[in-house]
């Protein structure tokens, strides 16, 4: 029984240029990240600031497992309006270029906007439609970079923050290879985490691992919220997941790199410890 990957997003570091911190990642044994694309972290519109991050990442031996899209309320890829749709599908057709040029194998993508509320029931069907025609394009610019698209179910006070938000927009995706990416804590807050994996089965690729008390999204180091983890692990090889595990934890700005990593690290020994 061959252990899953465990990687460390960026995420938490969101604040300080990835530069600044790829050598203390790679000192404190990770091998795989996720790269966050928060300006201030990774100005992913320039070409020479992504393509040095690269070359850092490689010259590491560091493996850019993932590239996080951007997100925001105005990057709405189900937008009624075509105009909000064009610039929201140009956006991550540029992140999934980024990920290309730092050799990202996956890029994750929050299919809709950080806006809180659902769409009238009477839209509902016309988002989905557009979300679906958006992703297919999107999806096809990843096959032609060799980059995989994963979902990720958002917070459940958001559009696709449910199961049967995203199992629809697959169902209006006709590019092949998409799938999802299982936000651990974002499903615990939905109340969903219990089945979740088994519905998305085949559809699931990777994780973002984080724990929380079910009251906010506190993105807390697996063991430090309510989640049963070892019930996690034995669902996942229960299903066959073959995909890698990322670690995607706060971190505070007045903290120190070490300190931060001392926790990612405490919580990837954790989910060893619990057969992940």
């Amino acid at each position: 029984m061959n252990p899953w990957l465990i990687g460390l997003s960026t995420g938490c570091f969101y604040r300080r240029n990835i530069m600044t911190i790829l050598e203390d990642v790679k000192a404190s044994g990770f091998h795989d990240i996720e790269i966050c694309s928060f300006p201030m972290h990774l100005n992913y519109h320039s070409e020479e600031d992504v393509r040095r991050a690269g070359d850092r990442i490689r010259d590491l031996e560091l493996n850019a497992y993932s590239f996080h899209a951007p997100f925001a309320n105005h990057i709405d890829i189900t937008s009624l309006d075509e105009g909000v749709r064009e610039k929201a599908v140009v956006e991550l057709e540029l992140a999934c270029k980024a990920a290309s040029w730092m050799g990202a194998e996956h890029i994750v993508l929050h299919p809709g906007p950080e806006r809180e509320g659902r769409p009238p029931q009477g839209e509902f069907l016309a988002h989905m439609e557009h979300a679906g025609r958006s992703l297919n394009r999107v999806g096809a610019y990843c096959g032609e970079l060799g980059v995989k698209l994963m979902l990720e179910n958002m917070l459940p006070h958001l559009l696709f923050g449910h199961i049967s938000d995203l199992m629809f927009l697959l169902g209006e995706i006709k590019t092949p290879g998409v799938g999802i990416c299982l936000d651990t804590g974002h499903a615990n807050l939905a109340g969903e985490l219990g089945r979740v994996i088994p519905t998305f089965s085949g559809h699931l690729k990777m994780l973002h691992v984080n724990d929380n008390k079910r009251n906010y999204d506190s993105h807390l180091p697996p063991g430090e919220g309510v989640i049963d983890w070892k019930w996690v692990a034995d669902e996942l090889r229960y299903n066959h997941f073959e995909g890698g595990l990322i670690l995607e934890l706060a971190g505070d700005e007045h903290e120190s790199t070490s300190v931060i990593l001392e926790r990612a690290v405490r919580a990837k020994e954790y989910l060893r410890g619990v057969g992940a």
